[in-house]
């Protein structure tokens, strides 16, 4: 279902100095902006839940968020507003993820979420989907040697494809579930999303790809 618009959504997000209004302009930059040493990226972040609350968990880390969608990416930062703690480490991008290898130096970025991304379900949007060969292709660019990309969803099919996707361009699988919350996992944060899906007793799946199988030492 799509989202009513939100009428003050765009006025808004102008008006955030959270919001990067170039993000090419920083290319190689972030690091020194956020003073972290450590960057996470999480794209398609919708209204905010885990790019708020893992910012608040991880603190030691850079958070930058990104959602192309104006109404809900004005509720994301409106959250990021009303946070009462430590907010300097974390930036926000309300622009399309198509131009993540502009915004973003090789290797600058050493992990990347993609949280319940828009599945795309028809065959010929599949181009679309967070997980298809052109958007793995700039994550590579962007992604540190010894970097990771973090996957959950709902959708067995988006899942799969992800799966066959990540193979084919040569990532390494190195971690894999079918049923990701059947135990606890207190480094990850539930969002209201996601804890609607386990309140139906529906599974979550989650996959973390490395750029190399030599990565798996370090882990």
């Amino acid at each position: 279902m799509r989202m009513r618009k939100l009428p003050w959504a765009e006025d808004f997000l102008k008006e955030q100095d959270v919001v990067i209004k170039e993000p090419a302009a920083l290319q190689g930059k972030w690091k020194e902006m956020l003073k972290r040493d450590v960057l996470h990226l999480e794209i398609g972040c919708g209204k905010g839940d885990y790019w708020t609350k893992m910012a608040l968990q991880y603190p030691e880390y850079g958070w930058i968020g990104v959602e192309k969608n104006n109404n809900v990416a004005a509720l994301a930062v409106r959250k990021y507003t009303k946070q009462e703690k430590e907010k300097a480490h974390m930036r926000f991008i309300n622009d399309d993820a198509e131009q993540l290898a502009s915004w973003f130096a090789e290797g600058e970025i050493q992990v990347i979420h993609l949280n319940f991304s828009d599945p795309w379900p028809k065959k010929r949007a599949h181009k679309k989907r967070l997980s298809n060969q052109k958007f793995i292709a700039q994550y590579a660019k962007i992604l540190a040697d010894d970097g990771e990309i973090q996957m959950k969803t709902d959708n067995s099919s988006l899942f799969e494809y992800s799966i066959i996707e990540f193979q084919n361009a040569g990532w390494f699988l190195h971690d894999f579930s079918v049923d990701f919350r059947r135990v606890a996992h207190d480094e990850d944060v539930i969002t209201e999303y996601e804890h609607r899906f386990m309140e139906k007793g529906q599974p979550i799946y989650r996959a973390i790809w490395k750029k190399h199988p030599m990565n798996e030492k370090n882990a």
